[in-house]
């Protein structure tokens, strides 16, 4: 069914398709239209689930974990410093093995305050051992979120899915809405491996010293490792049921003859398609490489899309302050002890700041005339750089 909506209401509209028993949330801006509309439809009968408001966002994680724990299908989502605020439990979660979905609707962290957009709350979350797939638009949110659900039953490994906040959430897009049916014929019933009993009682989460943690996070990185082609076999069957695809760890645009490749995660992608066409237009050969699975990385689908004498410019709203942006780390990861493409690192949009075609356009007539690798902050404001002299 098709549906003009705003792409909170998708959200919630696709999470209540997949049947979570137990949904809660600590309302923070702007993820809070998610769980209010997923609230609004157990009110009214259409989601018979128990959702809980937390006092917090360290309680609403906790919550989910505790659901999980006794065999529930649980859900709930968040945002910037709520996402931090829950750093604790996201470990535990992902440590016990727990396959809860979250949506991170994307935002910049404090200080200085600011509720706008940029990606810095998940990329900073890289190494808790959570599944992150960034979505492109709101079609991609709705069944994004409803593979979620089927990857981390299937690996028992919880999934963050990632959604620019305002960019999306607050947007109104046409969505093809799947049916309740549809849903139910995709993703089954879960039944968890294991959960907490107390007619057959045993422990999770136990104390375990330096003769057997090791041991444990290897086991969690290689399942995590190899949760790689499970990723890439939802994406497929999603395709064969409902006639989408999105790509499954990464997905390329006019890479064949590409001689310069801009990179990127999020809502960003489309402006940087119309960017690309408008370059080969102008004779600029340029190719998009979109990462849709940032955990685990896809090292060997990276290094299949980019070549050594390729000019690569990672775009990307977040940055690992001292170093270049995070993005940039792990495209450049691909290629160790070997040659590599000029990747260069672009920081732009933090704290919402507006990233328009025509500042995607200026990058790659840039890195045609300079492809030394550098990192550089883009759209910056020479008023405000100039400090008391302004």
């Amino acid at each position: 069914m098709r549906m003009i909506v705003e792409g909170s209401v998708a959200v919630a509209e696709a999470v209540g398709r997949c049947r979570p028993q137990v949904a809660c949330a600590y309302p923070i801006t702007p993820q809070t239209h998610i769980v209010e509309h997923l609230a609004k439809m157990v009110s009214e009968g259409r989601l018979k689930a128990g959702f809980v408001l937390a006092e917090s966002e360290f309680g609403a994680a906790s919550i989910v974990l505790g659901a999980s724990a006794v065999g529930a299908r649980a859900y709930t989502a968040t945002s910037s410093q709520g996402l931090l605020l829950m750093s604790e439990v996201i470990f535990n979660i992902a440590g016990l093995r727990l396959p809860v979905v979250m949506t991170c609707a994307n935002r910049a962290v404090s200080a200085p305050i600011n509720i706008w957009n940029d990606q810095q709350d998940a990329v900073s979350l890289r190494d808790t051992g959570w599944i992150i797939l960034f979505v492109e638009d709101n079609q991609e949110a709705v069944d994004t979120h409803i593979q979620a659900f089927m990857i981390a039953e299937e690996l028992m490994i919880p999934v963050m899915v990632c959604m620019d906040g305002y960019v999306l959430t607050h947007t109104m897009e046409p969505v093809e809405m799947p049916s309740q049916e549809e849903v139910d014929d995709f993703l089954p019933p879960y039944s968890p491996s294991y959960y907490l009993d107390p007619d057959d009682p045993f422990t999770m989460g136990a104390m375990v010293g330096p003769d057997a943690y090791m041991e444990s996070r290897f086991h969690l990185h290689m399942d995590m490792m190899e949760a790689r082609s499970t990723i890439s076999r939802v994406a497929l069957g999603f395709q064969q049921k409902f006639g989408r695809y999105h790509g499954d760890l990464v997905d390329g645009y006019l890479l064949d003859d590409a001689e310069i490749v801009l990179v990127s995660m999020g809502s960003l992608l489309g402006t940087m398609r119309e960017a690309a066409e408008r370059l080969r237009k102008d004779g600029l050969k340029v190719g998009i490489l979109k990462v849709r699975c940032f955990r685990p990385f896809p090292k060997e689908r990276v290094h299949a899309a980019l070549r050594p004498g390729q000019v690569v410019g990672v775009v990307e709203k977040d940055i690992s302050l001292g170093l270049e942006g995070t993005l940039c780390s792990e495209i450049r990861s691909a290629f160790c002890g070997e040659d590599s493409p000029d990747i260069s690192s672009f920081i732009v949009g933090l704290g919402g700041r507006d990233v328009t075609v025509e500042d995607i356009i200026s990058i790659a007539w840039d890195l045609r005339s300079n492809p030394a690798c550098r990192v550089e902050f883009r759209g910056l404001r020479e008023d405000l750089m100039k400090g008391d002299e302004g």
